[in-house]
């Protein structure tokens, strides 16, 4: 059924401007944006009802491109600690708890409330080596209506006891929800790419999801990259984002020329869809692997700040043509709230800038593409209002914030700044307004 939506529509094609239709009509078919414009007699709707939003924004939904589901109730605790011994401190044993279906349920509910609230309508997502409860959050995505690729974490060295998972018992249990939440077209020959598939995959998917080379032998680290490519399965993982850990994968891979080039000998570097978060200190042979590679960036600018990790070149990866999105990787990031992501990116890359003139900080334009258009394209056709693209979107009334003396890029920066759930009025995910998620 074609639905029209009438409002100040404002996305961004290419990173570098937005796209502005004031007063202006999209139409919307099966999910899938059928056209925009300004004048109604554009878009080939005659009889159809128009839904009007009135002086209300409507832009591209948010997209989390990392974020730690199990770490929800560890937000904005141990920010003083960095990331090798808050891991150990802290998140292993609160990801411990996971074990405990119950107390899964009731934390997962939490979260994605939380996503909801904030405009987050697809994300990454690292659950626990828990297969039960990574079937939970799963299920919640899907009764949410929101898409995920959720990743049950594979794990068997240096951590606790509780947290390894022999590898065995890890292909099984991510087998099992490859064949729960399959895309029976994935394995079709020419559908390697997820982003350039034709089809409509299933909203919720799985990831492969090795938490990082430190914590998985190279046994694990094999059976992780072979299950991708037999079921032409995307990939997540972390990858260069605190100087101790690049020294501790030196030692355990000393095979391999460099962090990513450790995950490339197992499959798990580009051969399937891939992102891995941070990037901080990429350069040079890992950085030319990663373009070559077609490996995304997920870039997690409070936590790297918070867990004293560094500053990612964002530029320079822009520069070199990387795709790159935006995560709030709870919680070594403290924040689940997407659009203050894009005030952090900014802002540090403004702090880059001072150590390096030549490389510009990012223009508002530039994070609203990242955050929209170049992260949804890890899940398809995602993040624009392009035609044949997925309709996610939000409708905002900044009506509280005086939107009448601004224009209407200067009224999306001011809500972006300082707006906050209060302002989003609807939220879609391809095309189905999605409800409040139930908390218990």
């Amino acid at each position: 059924m074609k639905k029209v939506y009438k409002a100040h529509i404002l996305f961004t094609k290419v990173k570098d401007r937005f796209e502005i239709f004031e007063n202006g009509y999209i139409a919307v078919e099966d999910g899938m944006v059928k056209g925009v414009s300004c004048n109604l007699a554009d878009l080939d709707c005659e009889g159809v009802e128009v839904t009007d939003f009135g002086n209300r924004l409507l832009i591209p939904a948010m997209n989390d491109m990392h974020v730690h589901a199990p770490q929800v109730h560890n937000q904005g605790v141990a920010m003083d600690l960095e990331l090798l011994p808050w891991l150990q401190n802290y998140t292993f044993p609160e990801e411990s708890k996971y074990a405990d279906v119950h107390y899964a349920e009731c934390m997962y509910r939490r979260f994605l409330h939380t996503q909801w609230l904030f405009g987050t309508m697809r994300s990454v997502v690292f659950g626990t080596i828990h297969t039960q409860s990574t079937r939970i959050l799963m299920n919640l995505y899907k009764e949410a209506g929101m898409g995920a690729l959720v990743g049950k974490v594979a794990m068997n060295r240096n951590c606790p006891e509780n947290l390894s998972e022999d590898v065995d018992n890890y292909i099984a249990g991510t087998e099992e929800l490859i064949r729960e939440f399959s895309d029976p077209l994935a394995s079709v020959p020419g559908n390697a790419c997820l982003s350039e598939a034709t089809h409509l995959s299933p909203l919720v998917r799985p990831i492969i999801t090795p938490r990082f080379v430190p914590s998985c032998t190279p046994e694990l680290l094999r059976a992780c990259g072979e299950l991708a490519r037999k079921y032409q399965l995307p990939v997540q993982s972390h990858l260069s984002e605190n100087t101790s850990e690049i020294a501790w994968v030196q030692e355990l891979e000393k095979e391999s020329t460099s962090y990513g080039d450790a995950y490339n000998r197992y499959g798990l570097f580009g051969q399937t869809p891939t992102i891995m978060a941070h990037c901080v200190w990429t350069q040079g042979k890992e950085l030319e692997l990663m373009k070559q590679n077609g490996v995304m960036v997920a870039h997690c600018p409070t936590s790297n700040f918070n867990l004293s990790s560094g500053i990612a070149p964002v530029r320079s990866f822009l520069d070199e043509g990387l795709h790159v999105g935006l995560g709030s990787d709870i919680s070594g990031g403290h924040d689940l709230n997407m659009f203050r992501m894009l005030v952090y990116a900014i802002q540090v890359s403004k702090m880059h800038y001072q150590l390096d003139h030549n490389k510009a900080f990012l223009t508002l334009p530039e994070i609203f593409w990242i955050a929209t258009k170049s992260a949804g394209s890890f899940f398809g056709k995602v993040g624009s209002f392009e035609p044949g693209y997925e309709f996610d979107a939000l409708v905002i009334d900044d009506a509280v914030l005086y939107p009448d003396e601004y224009s209407l890029i200067h009224r999306l920066e001011r809500f972006i700044y300082v707006g906050d759930d209060r302002q989003i009025l609807h939220r879609f995910c391809r095309g189905v307004e999605v409800k409040e998620p139930a908390v218990f």
